[in-house]
């Protein structure tokens, strides 16, 4: 136990490296602590679990840096705080997904920027430090795009376990007004027989009707869809901020060169050698 208090107060000590970025991770924390003891007073347990996860969850930087001997810019460390106050506290916890249209369709769109940073990040430092590796700027790009949409999809897969086996409602439903549907067409010929303007649906359970006004319940296709396009985006948008800097590495750099430079992660400064495995310096890739 006493390891374990020590090695996060070596965590905490990272992060209070940068001022800035150190105040804001004290507020946040801060908040996720009340926020804590108000879902404890009111027997919301689950998200006072939420919350104790979001405390843990904020130290994973520092633990990557330390375990992994590698720099996260200050900027970046920021942006992933907010990103996990904004999706377990203001999400989960005070129902911002429910509440606030188009919270859930922001967070998966800057997941998908910060997924392609860390997948950029992660292959351009071995394109750096190796002489065994010479990688083009479009290649960083695509590994960073295809990093990014995996993990997107490998998200989507995890919202649909917590659906099917724990009765959650991750995948969140709307209700449409209309849709097609091979199975109603009484030929088989697979002809999409359309259903439209749709102002009720009633389902018939064992308890009773159910019913819906307005249209019909999609269970999760619509947005699964959606989280899906918004990722895609936000790995578009990285992926060519990256490109267009590794392109201009060494020359003079335009604005989005310095905002991609700002969310690259590099080798921790006495770490700066070739990476393990590998011997030599490669000559950045123009």
């Amino acid at each position: 136990m006493g390891k374990l208090i020590k090695y996060i107060d070596h965590l905490k000590a990272g992060i209070k490296r940068n001022k800035k970025t150190f105040i804001l991770y004290s507020i946040l924390r801060l908040l996720v602590i009340l926020t804590m003891i108000r879902q404890i007073l009111t027997g919301n347990y689950e998200g006072a679990a939420v919350c104790i996860l979001s405390l843990v969850l904020f130290l994973l930087p520092s633990f990557a840096q330390n375990r992994f001997k590698i720099e996260i810019p200050p900027i970046f460390q920021a942006i992933i705080y907010l990103f996990i106050f904004a999706a377990e506290i203001l999400g989960e916890v005070d129902n911002f997904y429910v509440n606030i249209p188009g919270w859930d369709t922001m967070l998966h769109t800057m997941n998908g920027f910060l997924c392609a940073a860390i997948g950029f990040s992660t292959v351009d430092l071995m394109n750096r430090h190796s002489k065994n590796i010479s990688l083009s700027p479009f290649y960083l790009a695509m590994v960073a795009f295809c990093f990014s949409m995996t993990i997107g999809v490998c998200w989507e897969f995890i919202e649909c376990a917590a659906d099917i086996l724990f009765g959650q409602d991750m995948q969140k439903d709307f209700v449409v007004t209309g849709f097609q549907s091979v199975t109603l067409d009484p030929t088989n010929s697979q002809i999409p027989i359309a259903v439209k303007d749709i102002q009720r649906t009633i389902i018939e359970t064992a308890r009773g009707d159910v019913v819906i006004d307005g249209g019909y319940l999609d269970i999760g296709i619509l947005d699964t869809m959606k989280d899906l396009f918004v990722n895609f985006i936000g790995a578009v948008v990285f992926s060519m901020f990256g490109y267009f800097y590794v392109k201009h590495r060494g020359r003079a750099q335009t604005r989005t060169d310095h905002i991609a430079e700002g969310l690259m992660v590099r080798l921790a400064k006495e770490q700066e050698e070739p990476v393990e495995g590998y011997e030599g310096t490669l000559p950045d890739c123009k």
